[in-house]
């Protein structure tokens, strides 16, 4: 089955990028249209019907998420965005995923085969539109905390301690004590700085909205570090990163991909 894609991106430059990475997909997307504003995005909404919806969170005309006070919005969302993770905590509530800009092939390979997996759901008539009034509220309130000139959430809003389980008992690991967390075998664990491991009930997505992105950074699918972790940064081929943790990590090459390393540069020289 061939999906239908509408993008929503007020940077010409970009829209073209990720029109052409997804006409390159094993299975190509078809691209109903782009819209730059707010208003274009819903008068194409009104007059087309995507499968999956492209959008960047900060348009020429306003913030994204008014489209959804103006028109329904019944197909899965995919998020497109420069800002850092903290501002995007509830997006996957409703949303298929979320894409920080640059953004990375795998990662949106990844986005395209979850959205396919989920297309039975989706292509079912939908009751309601894809975001209730209270949601949209919620975080239209959080992405203007996030604007440029105003604060982040304060930290207390990100998790600070995670309840492990250690045979019949349950242990507190503090979040001073994490080194970082990865995956491995279809489970998530946690490593602490003193070596031990144990296994979490999170997905590494749902972890990296937890946690406070000036501390923790998402390297890869499969690792989450704590930036007092990572013990050095090597240069790899293509133009990607090689980080060395502490404790050493399962994998032998934890590496930043070459799409995200001006984001990680950036997260390290704050």
């Amino acid at each position: 089955m061939k999906l239908a894609a509408l993008i929503v991106e007020d940077e010409p430059l970009a829209a073209r990028r990720l029109a052409d990475m997804l006409a390159r997909q094993p299975e190509p997307l078809e691209i109903l249209g782009t819209a730059e504003s707010v208003a274009q995005a819903v008068a194409l909404l009104r007059e087309i019907t995507p499968d999956v919806l492209f959008l960047d969170i900060q348009l020429a005309d306003g913030l994204s998420f008014e489209i959804f006070e103006q028109v329904a919005v019944r197909c899965p969302v995919i998020f497109t965005t420069a800002y850092d993770q903290y501002a995007l905590q509830a997006f996957k509530v409703n949303s298929v995923d979320y894409l920080l800009k640059p953004i990375d092939a795998d990662e949106l390979a990844a986005a395209v085969a979850k959205l396919r997996q989920r297309l039975p759901a989706a292509a079912a008539p939908a009751a309601a539109p894809a975001f209730d009034p209270a949601l949209l509220a919620q975080l239209m309130q959080q992405m203007q905390q996030a604007l440029p000139g105003t604060s982040a959430p304060p930290a207390a809003s990100y998790k600070t301690q995670f309840v492990v389980r250690v045979g019949e008992h349950l242990k507190v690991v503090p979040l001073d004590q994490i080194a970082y967390f990865f995956s491995l075998e279809k489970a998530t664990f946690l490593q602490t700085i003193e070596g031990r491991k144990f296994v979490v009930d999170y997905t590494m997505d749902q972890l990296e909205t937890l946690l406070d992105p000036r501390r923790f950074f998402r390297l890869n699918r499969a690792y989450l570090a704590q930036q007092t972790a990572i013990q050095d940064i090597i240069h790899y081929t293509n133009s990607r990163l090689q980080t060395v943790l502490k404790p050493a990590a399962p994998d032998a090459q934890v590496l930043v991909s070459r799409e995200k390393v001006n984001v990680f540069k950036n997260w390290l020289d704050r």
